[in-house]
């Protein structure tokens, strides 16, 4: 048994609590949180035994493994804290706010062992995973573009923000919604080495970007669009999606469905016929251990598990890869060229004219 500790209990550290106290290799020993009316709560009607301080619960308890679901500008001290406690650890997306600090850490946890993963579920969606196999696979032939896509409802008025649309808390849209899009093309494309023509946009928020749109370059001369925008009402909740182009036809990919369009048939895919086939989750699912708000989440939990026990630390979502995602997100923000980091993340820059004209057409200017 694996005897792992959670800290934080937002939204997504209470869907990490539940799949962790299910998988049958891990026993929950502890969680913290600096809320007391909710450790109480646990403590009382969960039986989970909690803190309220980090540095207490790491003196007070034997463990092998931490999962780390705080808000994201302390998940770089935690992080630390974790490797040099020689516990393999599991961080919440994104990995850190600082490129350079993410640097430090990968090295030092790779030194000393341990096994590290971020959250980047998308990997585990099975519509996503097809399509990874299918170009991996040469179905496209050469692949030429691809087109990767995050819209959700985050910000929707000035006032009432959150940890997320705080610069110094959480980073806005491109540390909560584009690092998604960005793991994904890395995942099914390869890494993208470098970034231009970005345009960066407060809608609603004071001090961190709402949307964000660039083009990129990948390797193999793939290029690429960027578009990210979290202020979209129109999306009931976060939809992300890739398009993918290449030399015998395209591919369409989101949350339900893998579609496939072949100008030829390919021998090695019988199942793909000349023109569309669509592939939906329901046909590209196996059978779950565990399910609470989708598949993915409980197979990340799985994975990282089954690699503590492995002792492998290299692996799908560590350190390292999300370290990739990070450099790029530095690119967009303008702190990280030809491969040095550089400044902290900066304000966004003040809307244009066009932005202004736009605010005061959808009803007043800010």
């Amino acid at each position: 048994m694996i005897r792992t500790a959670i800290v934080g209990l937002g939204k997504m550290g209470l869907s990490h609590l539940a799949i962790l106290r299910a998988h049958p290799e891990v026993e929950l020993v502890a969680a913290c949180d600096g809320l007391g009316y909710l450790t109480n709560s646990l403590e009382r009607y969960a039986a989970l035994k909690c803190y309220n301080d980090f540095d207490d619960m790491l003196a007070k308890e034997t463990l092998d493994a931490i999962l780390i679901a705080t808000p994201s500008k302390s998940h770089g001290a935690l992080v630390r804290k974790a490797i040099d406690s020689g516990l393999h650890i599991f961080c919440e997306k994104p990995f850190v706010l600082d490129h350079a600090e993410g640097v430090g850490l990968v090295e030092l946890a790779e030194s000393r062992g341990l096994v590290t993963q971020v959250g980047y579920h998308y990997r585990f969606v099975a519509t996503f995973g097809e399509a990874a196999r299918l170009l991996r696979a040469g179905a496209l032939g050469r692949v030429h573009h691809v087109r990767a896509e995050a819209y959700g409802p985050v910000v929707l008025r000035p006032k009432g923000s959150t940890w997320r649309s705080n610069r110094q808390d959480g980073g806005g849209v491109v540390y909560d919604y584009a690092c998604h899009a960005i793991d994904l093309v890395h995942f099914v494309v390869g890494e993208i080495g470098a970034v231009s023509g970005v345009i960066r946009n407060s809608v609603f928020s004071r001090d961190v970007d709402d949307e964000v749109y660039c083009s990129f370059s990948a390797a193999d001369g793939i290029s690429g669009q960027l578009c990210v925008n979290w202020s979209d009402e129109s999306c009931r909740k976060m939809t992300t999606r890739l398009s993918v182009w290449g030399e015998n036809g395209n591919i369409k990919v989101d949350r339900q469905e893998c579609q496939v369009y072949l100008r030829q048939p390919v021998a090695a895919f019988p199942e793909l016929v000349k023109g569309w086939t669509t592939l939906n989750i329901t046909e590209l699912l196996p059978p779950e251990w565990y399910y609470l708000r989708g598949e993915e989440y409980s197979r990340q939990i799985d994975q990282f598990v089954r690699r503590v026990m492995a002792r492998e630390v290299r692996g799908t979502n560590d350190f390292r890869s999300a370290l990739s995602t990070d450099r790029v997100v530095a690119m967009i923000h303008g702190t990280l060229a030809d491969g040095a980091a550089g400044e902290s993340m900066q304000p966004p820059p003040r809307r244009g004219a066009f932005a202004r004209l736009r605010q005061r057409l959808l009803g007043g200017a800010r």
